[in-house]
């Protein structure tokens, strides 16, 4: 198996400078929704600049509800395209950083930062830069406690170390913070054999993890357990990743995880939302499982529960909990309703788009 430090290189340089734009990509990727993508979405990405947008290499929209006024990590910032969006999202009372472990990428995302200030009409820059590690976010001076939300864009499956990526993330939030992020996902376990090679981490292929031991991972470090809220099948056109890939299939899933009190009480509630999030004044779409309409009251579990009321989620609704602690009726739970390639069956989403250096 390829070290951490030889992946980390071969990334940098795939990035840095095989890749000129996202069309160079042997893969294509984006997450589908059960809604449309919220106006004030829309508006924060038409905003970014053209070349930054340019060397956009995500797989999905990562772009959770009720930012304003939040401090944002994004993980794996590359051009700072949602970067920049976030910065309009969070408002000039929030903050955003983007951290990168590559330098061409942090170089040029810094060149636009004056000109997205000045397009948003800020007294001063919300959006810093900083080169460094995900696994290491203490080195790169993110201190514990201290983020809101931490966000990340296709880029987890570049990264050898899935464990140290999220307790990492999970220590530089505060309690009741959320890490909402989009990354590819793999049918089975890769095999050691397919993470030799440096095309296949590229692409983010080799590195991608099962999505069931994403659960586990997230248990490991002190997250709730994930909620999917979107997804989509990748398709692969190239003949020489398919062949090298065999049978894997492969998906994008964004999902939510969030740092609850240590030890929470979970007991189920009655919940009502009160349709003041921005966007989305008559429903909100919380996860695929979970929609949640104005003024209209909703049974959810313990955990959820616990989540609405530690999270920036707490002012939107009105929570009665109900009486009695939450018995689990299962004692090994499946997860299905976590798994990206079922809700992509549902939702009828794959990606059909060939890279412009199909084989």
């Amino acid at each position: 198996m390829a070290t951490s430090d030889i992946v980390h290189e071969n990334v940098k340089k795939y990035y840095g400078s095989r890749l000129e734009s996202s069309d160079d990509l042997q893969t294509n990727a984006a997450s589908c929704s059960f809604q449309p993508v919220p106006r004030g979405v829309t508006d924060a990405l038409s905003l970014v600049h053209p070349d930054v947008t340019k060397r956009f290499f995500g797989c999905g929209l990562p772009f959770p509800a009720k930012l304003e006024g939040c401090r944002v990590l994004d993980l794996g910032s590359g051009s700072g395209r949602d970067c920049y969006a976030f910065s309009k999202l969070v408002g000039p009372s929030g903050s955003v950083i983007g951290i990168d472990m590559t330098e061409e990428l942090i170089t040029m995302s810094q060149m636009y930062i004056q000109y997205h200030q000045k397009k948003l009409g800020y007294n001063e820059p919300n959006v810093t830069f900083v080169q460094g590690y995900m696994e290491k976010l203490s080195e790169a001076g993110i201190q514990s406690n201290s983020m809101d939300v931490v966000l990340s864009n296709c880029v987890i499956c570049l990264c050898p170390d899935k464990k140290a990526v999220l307790q990492e993330a999970y220590n530089v939030l505060k309690e009741g913070g959320e890490l909402y992020f989009s990354d590819m996902y793999a049918s089975k376990v890769i095999p050691d054999h397919m993470k030799q090679d440096s095309l296949l981490w590229g692409e983010g292929m080799s590195g991608s993890l099962f999505w069931k031991d994403l659960i586990s991972l997230a248990h490991s470090v002190g997250f709730s357990t994930p909620r999917l809220v979107s997804a989509s099948h990748i398709v692969v056109h190239n003949s020489e990743l398919k062949a090298k890939t065999g049978d894997i299939s492969y998906a994008s899933g964004t999902y939510r995880l969030f740092k609850l009190p240590p030890d929470p009480v979970k007991s189920k509630a009655k919940v009502v939302y009160l349709g003041s999030v921005a966007d989305f004044p008559d429903e909100l779409n919380f996860d695929s499982s979970h929609r949640f309409k104005k003024d209209v009251a909703v049974e959810v579990n313990g955990e959820l529960a616990t989540i609405l009321q530690c999270s920036r989620f707490s002012s939107v609704f009105k929570i009665e909990i109900l009486e009695g602690l939450e018995l689990s009726s299962e004692p090994t739970p499946q997860y299905c309703h976590l798994n990206p390639f079922l809700l992509a069956d549902k939702l009828g989403c794959s990606v059909q788009k060939c890279s412009k250096t199909e084989a």
